[in-house]
């Protein structure tokens, strides 16, 4: 594994700690504190549907995740992949969305730049309601 493989999954753990709690507390500002100010981000569903760009488009998204689900745990991590400039984590979490039960696989794709995260990706693995 290269010096920049190594570093690059460093940072991505890292970031993966920062976005776990996110999503557990609602409290993102290490997440956020990670991220390069020409961020950019893609998500598959929704009002933020499709490429979004800026620290700031970024925050309301994160927002929106609270309003969502207010709290979610991942309750196991599947795989971690990475290269030299991407590190990829796929899991399960679990919750509740809108007040209903939830359950779902997801991907999550975290671009690195130096210690920071430059992009973002997610994928969801399910309809919601399974794992």
């Amino acid at each position: 594994m290269t010096e920049e493989t190594q570093n690059t999954l460093k940072v991505g753990h890292n970031a993966f700690d920062h976005f776990t709690h996110g999503l557990a507390t609602g409290e993102w500002d290490l997440f956020l504190d990670m991220l390069t100010d020409d961020f950019t981000f893609w998500f598959p569903v929704g009002s933020f549907h499709g490429l979004n760009v800026g620290k700031e488009q970024a925050r309301e998204f994160f927002h929106y995740v609270n309003e969502v689900f207010g709290g979610i745990s991942i309750t196991s991590i599947e795989r971690v992949t990475s290269s030299e400039t991407t590190v990829v984590f796929e899991f399960r979490d679990e919750g509740h969305m809108r007040g209903e039960p939830y359950k779902n696989r997801i991907a999550v794709s975290f671009d690195i730049r130096g210690d920071k995260i430059c992009g973002y990706r997610e994928y969801l693995g399910s309809d919601g309601k399974s794992n």
